[in-house]
């Protein structure tokens, strides 16, 4: 069953002088529980791409249906209800709240939705103590590392039990290191939580360890590979419950 339907969608900006065709007619259907990796050179539109999926953008044209229901339409409050209940999010530059801690980071998505705060604050510190960061609850951002940042990011993306997880470069920002670990911690919580995974990437390394491999050129597929992931065990496949 697919979770994410993606129908001749474009993106085409016209600048008054000419007319930019960042994505050319892009098709693409996901099932639960895959890991995507969208690659492509700088300028090939992969982030435009995850954008539109994410109802973060505006298509040109064309229709992106999620989880069943077709977003392309939707006004921009109903957009922000689909993102809160359905999309968790990592972002290369971590996007935290600087005034908050890292529980409260973690919190927030389940306290937008209305969520019981008790309930909430235990899911909360489960995440950080799944990304090992139980010690750090009442730190704030400013005093956490860039890898620990990215970390906090990962617990909050996972809070609402999310069915799709979306992300943008995730290890760009960090060193080897902690690049490393926390793409391990990604692919961990990804398979614990049973979650679908569209990441957008540059890295061979990281795109490899995905089930699929969509590579983008000037704005088309020019490449839909489904392959064994290298360390097949930490493949997700299979549909949540």
């Amino acid at each position: 069953m697919a979770i994410l339907e993606v129908h001749n969608l474009t993106k085409i900006i016209d600048t008054g002088t000419h007319r930019v065709e960042i994505l050319r007619g892009i098709d693409l259907e996901v099932p639960e529980g895959q890991f995507v990796a969208i690659m492509g050179a700088s300028g090939s539109g992969k982030s435009t791409l995850l954008g539109l999926l994410a109802g973060l953008d505006t298509a040109t044209g064309g229709r992106v249906v999620l989880d069943g229901q077709d977003i392309t339409g939707l006004r921009e409050d109903e957009l922000a209800v689909v993102r809160g209940r359905k999309i968790g999010f990592v972002f290369q530059s971590y996007q935290l709240i600087p005034t908050l801690t890292a529980e409260e980071n973690v919190l927030l998505p389940h306290e937008l939705l209305g969520g019981d705060i008790r309930s909430g604050t235990a899911r909360a510190r489960e995440l950080l103590e799944r990304v090992g960061l139980t010690d750090r609850l009442d730190h704030y951002p400013i005093q956490l590392s860039g890898g620990e940042q990215q970390r906090v990011a990962l617990a909050r993306a996972f809070m609402v039990r999310p069915p799709i997880l979306m992300a943008d470069e995730p290890t760009g920002n960090l060193d080897s290191v902690n690049g490393q670990h926390v793409l391990e911690l990604l692919l961990d919580l990804n398979r614990r939580e049973r979650t679908t995974l569209v990441l957008v990437t540059h890295d061979q390394a990281l795109a490899s360890r995905a089930d699929r491999i969509v590579t983008l050129k000037d704005g088309r597929i020019v490449d839909d590979e489904v392959r064994e992931p290298a360390g097949a065990s930490n493949s997700n496949a299979g549909a949540r419950p």
